[in-house]
Formats: structure tokens, sequence, C-alpha cells
């Protein structure tokens, strides 16, 4: 096997619900700073920390449980994954126009590049990729 093929970059955090979203946006952010995001693809950026937001937002508040966040770079893509306790996959609703939730995996859908869910032995994973912008 090629070494080459196993280049890759990781990081992962827990999220207790105690710890609330923006503790997760904040550990994000840093790692993108730590890719040169912020700088070289802020559009991408931005989406990558709505996208954290909304999938630890489910973990929370739609299984009850703490959010395992991975981080994986590739140097193709930028996989964002949420690991939560519920067996159960997520599902997208049709809210009503007033409705104050009900969006979040709409604005996945419409953010990232692909995103999936698969069931393991103690809940779930939904991961979001992302690749930035070409240069050129």
């Amino acid at each position: 096997m090629d070494d080459a093929s196993l280049k890759a970059v990781g990081w992962a955090r827990s999220l207790p619900v105690s710890s609330g979203v923006k503790a997760a946006r904040d550990w994000t952010r840093a790692r993108l700073d730590d890719l040169g995001w912020t700088r070289t693809a802020p559009e991408t950026a931005d989406a990558v920390l709505l996208t954290v937001s909304e999938l630890v937002t489910n973990a929370h508040v739609h299984a009850h449980s703490t959010a395992q966040l991975v981080l994986t770079w590739d140097a193709e893509c930028l996989h964002v994954t949420v690991h939560d306790s519920s067996p159960l996959p997520p599902e997208a609703r049709e809210p009503g126009a007033d409705a104050l939730g009900g969006r979040g995996l709409l604005l996945v859908d419409a953010l990232a590049d692909t995103w999936s869910a698969q069931p393991c032995p103690k809940g779930k994973d939904v991961t979001a990729c992302f690749s930035p912008p070409r240069a050129g």
C-alpha cells in the first residue's frame, strides 16, 4: 500500500449536552484556522460551522445524547462526523413557515457537498463532506 494514501489529519471532541453548541463551533473554528480555511475559503468555513451547529444540536435535542464530533481532512474533503447514541436515523421535516426549528437537515443538505447517516452498534454517525474551493 502506498504511504501517500494514508496521509490524513483528524481531530475529535466529546460535547456533552451541557456544553452547548457554541463550544462545538468555537472548537471547529480553531481546526478550520489550522487548515487555513477561515482565510482561504471563508464561505466554506461558514458552511462547515453551520453544519456543525445543526448536527450537534440534533444530537443534543433529538437523541438527548453527548455528541462525539470528529473532523477528518484527507486533502480532498473535510469529513464532519457527529455520533450520537440514538439508533434512529435523522429525519428531514417540512417545517411550517412560522416554525422555529425543523430545518437542520435541510440546511446540511444545502451546505454540504454530500452527507449521509450510518447506524453504529451504539447509535449513529451523521457525516457531511466539504471540499474547499479550487484555487484557480
